[in-house]
C-alpha cells in the first residue's frame, strides 16, 4: 500500500488514466470566491453551480459539516465539494477549518470513490484560506483514504505550495 504522492502542480488537471475525483474544502456559508474554488470555476461551471444549490436548498438536504457532494464534470472526472471549514474568517473561535468535519467527509468520499473505482486529487485541503495545519490532515487522509487502498495525489501549485 502506498503513501500519499506528492507533485508540482495543478490539481485541477490529474494527468492519470482512469476515474478521477478531485477534493476540496468549501465553507458552511455558501461562500464560493477565493482560494482553489476559482480554479475549478476557471475549468467548470457545475461544480460552483451545484454547491450554490446544494446550499441554497440545505432545509431540504445533507448541507452541513461533513458532508461531500460529488459532481460530474467529465466522464470520468468529478470534483468532491467537502464541507469542511465553519464560516470564512479567522475569529474569537480560531481559524475556519473544521477537522472533524474534513475527517467525516474524506470517510464519507473514501465510500464514493471506492465505488468509482477513481483515484483522489487534491491541494493540501484545507491548510490554504481554512487556515489548518497540514500536519493534522496529511494522517486523516492516510486514514481514510490510504488505508482503503485509494490512491491519493497532492498538488502543490507555484512557488510557495498550498
Amino acid at each position: 500500500m502506498s503513501g500519499i504522492t506528492y507533485i508540482r502542480g495543478d490539481a485541477t488537471v490529474p494527468s492519470v488514466k482512469g476515474a478521477k475525483v478531485i477534493a476540496h474544502v468549501c465553507n458552511d456559508l455558501g461562500g464560493w470566491g477565493k482560494g482553489f474554488v476559482l480554479a475549478l470555476s476557471r475549468r467548470w461551471p457545475e461544480p460552483e453551480r451545484a454547491y450554490r444549490a446544494w446550499h441554497r436548498d440545505r432545509a431540504h438536504n445533507d448541507f452541513a459539516l461533513g458532508a461531500v457532494q460529488l459532481v460530474r464534470v467529465e466522464p470520468y472526472v468529478w470534483v468532491a465539494n467537502m464541507i469542511g471549514q465553519r464560516g470564512i474568517r479567522t475569529g474569537s473561535k480560531g481559524v475556519p477549518v473544521r477537522y472533524e468535519a474534513i475527517d467525516t467527509a474524506l470517510a464519507r468520499l473514501a465510500d464514493e470513490v471506492t465505488e468509482r473505482g477513481a483515484s483522489v486529487h487534491m491541494p493540501r485541503i484545507g491548510c490554504g484560506l481554512a487556515g489548518g495545519k497540514w500536519s493534522r490532515i496529511e494522517p486523516l487522509i492516510s486514514e481514510r483514504l490510504v488505508k482503503r487502498g485509494i490512491t491519493v495525489t497532492v498538488y502543490d501549485h507555484g512557488e510557495g505550495g498550498g
